[in-house]
C-alpha cells in the first residue's frame, strides 16, 4: 500500500509539473561568415514540433535531436532537444522566430530570439575541423590596396583576389558588397576570370583576380573600406575512395571577407596653397588656345581652356577667363575625353567659349592660371597662359556706338540738327474695305458651329479617360518608369553601360520615391523601408535581386535577350512599387 502510495504522489508531481519549451542560441552577435547553434529544449516528450523558417539564415545542418532521463533520488527529469547548425546570409538584425510543440493537447511556443550580424571577422583556422584524411586546404580572400597613407584625391587602387589550394571551388555568391564612403569610385572592368599561380602566407597557391576599384579620397583622416564577402560553394578530399578508387570530394559552403580596410588620407598642405586651387592633384599641362585672333563684323571666335594628363581629371574644374566688355562671352560647353585604369585617371579636359566681338578695335584676354598639387613633388605648381589678341577689322567703333546711344535718348548735338529727320516715307491708303461680307466676317460667323462639336467631343472623351482611374495609374506608373530607365533603354546593345544605368535608375528612384541618399541604400534599408511604406514583400525581394545581379552581370556573359528580360523586368518592378507604396 505503501509502494501505491509513493507512486501516486510522484504521479501528481509530475502532472503539476510547469511544461518548459524554450530556444537557446551559442550566440546573438555573430560575423557574417560565422555560424551559431540553436537548441529547442523541452521538459517533456512534445509532440508535432513545427521549426521557425529561419528567414535570413542558411540551415547547414539539423535538425538533429536528442532525448535524455534520468531518475535521481526518487526524482525524475526528461529533456528532449532539436538542434540546428544556422549560416546567416546577410547583415543586420534578424529575428529567428517561434517554434512549436503540442503536449496534453495544448500548443506550447519559444520566444522569438534577435541574432545581430555583423561585417565578417576574422577567424582562426581549426587544424581539427576539416574532412578527415584532407590535406593543407588554403581559401581567404584579399584585398590588396596600393597605398594606405595617401593624400587627399591621390588615386589608390583595391584589387579582391581569392586564394585556394587543395580545395575546388564551385561557384560563389556575393553576401556584402564593399562601400566605399567618402572616395570616389569607380570599377576596372576584367574579362574574364582567370587562375594563376601565386604566393600567400609563404605558400604557393592558386588565385584569381574577382574584383578592381580605383578609388579617389575625398575626405582627409581616416577613412573606412568595408569588407567584400562571398558565400563560395567548395569541395573538400576526403580519405574515402569511391569503387574505382578516385578521392571522394565532400560539397561544403564557406564564408570568406576581406575584412574592413582602414585608409588614412592626409590632407593637401594649406600653408602654400594659390589662390584660385580648385582641387586638382597629379601631373598636368595647361592651354589657353583661340581658334582665330583676326575678326571681321559679325564673326566670333572660339576660344578652348584644356587640360591635360593625369590625375582627378573629372574632380576639378578649370579657371574661367576674363575678357572686355566689348567681347560678349556664352557659357562654356565642357567636354572630357578620360580614361580610368589601375594607375588612375588621365587624358583631357576641356572648356569652349564662344566670343563675339561688338565694336572694331584690339581687345586682350588676359593671362589665365592653372594650380595643381605635384604628387612627385609633393608641392603645388601653378601654369600661366599668354595673353591673347583678339583683332576686330571693322564694325562700328565704341565711342561711335556710345553716340548712336545717346541719340535715341534725344540728346543730340547742335551741328547735327537734322541728322535724324527722315528722308523717305511709306504713305498708306485710308480706303478701308468694309467688314460686313468679308471672308473674315463669314469665317466668324461659321466658327461656333465648327467650335462647339468638338468642344462636346473632347469633353466627353476627357470624362472617359479621366473615370478610367486603374488605367490612368497603369499609365503614370509606366511613365515614371520610362522616364528613369531612359538612359538604360538607350544602352541595350552594350552591356557594362547598360547595367550601370539600370543599377543608377533603381537608385534614383529610390531616391526619389523614399527621399534616401546612395549612403544609406544598404539591403538592409532598402528592404525595411520599402515594406514600411507597405510595398509587397515579393516585389521588395524582386527589386533588391535586379539590383545584386546588376553587379554580377557586368562581369559575366549575357545575351541580348537576357538584357531584355533585366529592362522588362525593371520596368514592371518600378511600375509595381510605384502603385504599392504609399
Amino acid at each position: 500500500m505503501k509502494r501505491y502510495l509513493i507512486l501516486l504522489l510522484f504521479t501528481f508531481q509530475g502532472l503539476m509539473a510547469q511544461v518548459q519549451f524554450e530556444a537557446k542560441v551559442t550566440k546573438t552577435t555573430l560575423g557574417v561568415n560565422e555560424r551559431l547553434r540553436i537548441d529547442f529544449i523541452m521538459n517533456v516528450d512534445g509532440d508535432n514540433f513545427e521549426q521557425p523558417a529561419f528567414e535570413g539564415f542558411r540551415v547547414v545542418a539539423g535538425p538533429s535531436q536528442q532525448v535524455s532521463q534520468s531518475w535521481i533520488n526518487g526524482r525524475s527529469s526528461f529533456q528532449k532537444a532539436y538542434s540546428y547548425i544556422l549560416q546567416p546570409v546577410q547583415k543586420g538584425t534578424v529575428t529567428i522566430r517561434q517554434a512549436s510543440i503540442e503536449f496534453n493537447g495544448q500548443v506550447y511556443k519559444t520566444a522569438p530570439i534577435k541574432i545581430v550580424v555583423t561585417n565578417a571577422v576574422a577567424q582562426e583556422r581549426d587544424p581539427n575541423d576539416r574532412p578527415q584524411g584532407a590535406g593543407s586546404e588554403t581559401l581567404d580572400l584579399v584585398a590588396e590596396i596600393s597605398k594606405t597613407n595617401p593624400y587627399l584625391n591621390e588615386p589608390i587602387t583595391v584589387v579582391y583576389k581569392l586564394y585556394f589550394n587543395n580545395i575546388g571551388v564551385t561557384g560563389f555568391k556575393e553576401l556584402a558588397k564593399p562601400k566605399y564612403n567618402d572616395f570616389w569610385n569607380q570599377n576596372i572592368e576584367i574579362q574574364r576570370l582567370t587562375t594563376e599561380e601565386g604566393t600567400h602566407n609563404g605558400q604557393r597557391c592558386y588565385f584569381v583576380i574577382l574584383k578592381k576599384t580605383i578609388l579617389y579620397p575625398q575626405k582627409s583622416g581616416k577613412l573606412t573600406i568595408e569588407p567584400l564577402s562571398l558565400d563560395i560553394g567548395v569541395q573538400l578530399p576526403t580519405n574515402r575512395r569511391d569503387m574505382f578508387g578516385q578521392m571522394i570530394l565532400s560539397e561544403d559552403n564557406k564564408i570568406v571577407s576581406a575584412g574592413a580596410k582602414t585608409i588614412n588620407v592626409k590632407p593637401l598642405p594649406e600653408a602654400s596653397k594659390p589662390e584660385g586651387f580648385s582641387g586638382a592633384v597629379g601631373k598636368f599641362n595647361f592651354t589657353v588656345t583661340p581658334s582665330k585672333t583676326t575678326l571681321k563684323n559679325g564673326e566670333s571666335l572660339d576660344l578652348f581652356v584644356s587640360a591635360t594628363g593625369s590625375g582627378n581629371m573629372k574632380l576639378f574644374t578649370l579657371p574661367k577667363p576674363v575678357v572686355p566688355n566689348a567681347l560678349e562671352m556664352y557659357d562654356p560647353v565642357h567636354d572630357e575625353k578620360v580614361t580610368t585604369s589601375l594607375s588612375g585617371m588621365s587624358g583631357r579636359i576641356s572648356d569652349k567659349y564662344t566670343i563675339i566681338p561688338q565694336y572694331k578695335g584690339k581687345y586682350a584676354i588676359k593671362p589665365m592660371q592653372f594650380s595643381y598639387f605635384d604628387l612627385s613633388t609633393g608641392s603645388y605648381k601653378t601654369i600661366t597662359s599668354q595673353e591673347i589678341m583678339v583683332d576686330v577689322l571693322d564694325g562700328p567703333m565704341q565711342a561711335e556706338a556710345n553716340t548712336a546711344a545717346n541719340a535715341s535718348k534725344n540728346v543730340i548735338a547742335k551741328t547735327e540738327q537734322f541728322k535724324y529727320i527722315r528722308t523717305k516715307t511709306t504713305l498708306l491708303s485710308i480706303a478701308k474695305n468694309d467688314f460686313y461680307g468679308s471672308n473674315l466676317y463669314y469665317g466668324l460667323l461659321l466658327l461656333p458651329f465648327i467650335i462647339i462639336p468638338i468642344i462636346i467631343l473632347a469633353k466627353k472623351k476627357k470624362e472617359a479617360i479621366d473615370s478610367d482611374v486603374t488605367g490612368n495609374r497603369i499609365r503614370m506608373n509606366n511613365k515614371l518608369a520610362k522616364k528613369y530607365l531612359s538612359e538604360a533603354k538607350k544602352q541595350l546593345n552594350n552591356k557594362e553601360p547598360f547595367y550601370i544605368a539600370l543599377e543608377k535608375a533603381m537608385h534614383n528612384f529610390l531616391k526619389a520615391k523614399l527621399h534616401i541618399e546612395t549612403s544609406e541604400m544598404s539591403k538592409d534599408n532598402i528592404r525595411e523601408v520599402l515594406l514600411s511604406r507597405s510595398a509587397n514583400p515579393e516585389t521588395v525581394q524582386s527589386f533588391i535581386d535586379l539590383t545584386e545581379n546588376c553587379e554580377f552581370a557586368r562581369y559575366a556573359p549575357a545575351s541580348s535577350a537576357s538584357i531584355q528580360q533585366d529592362y522588362d523586368k525593371a520596368v514592371l518592378i518600378i511600375s509595381e512599387l510605384e502603385k504599392q507604396i504609399v
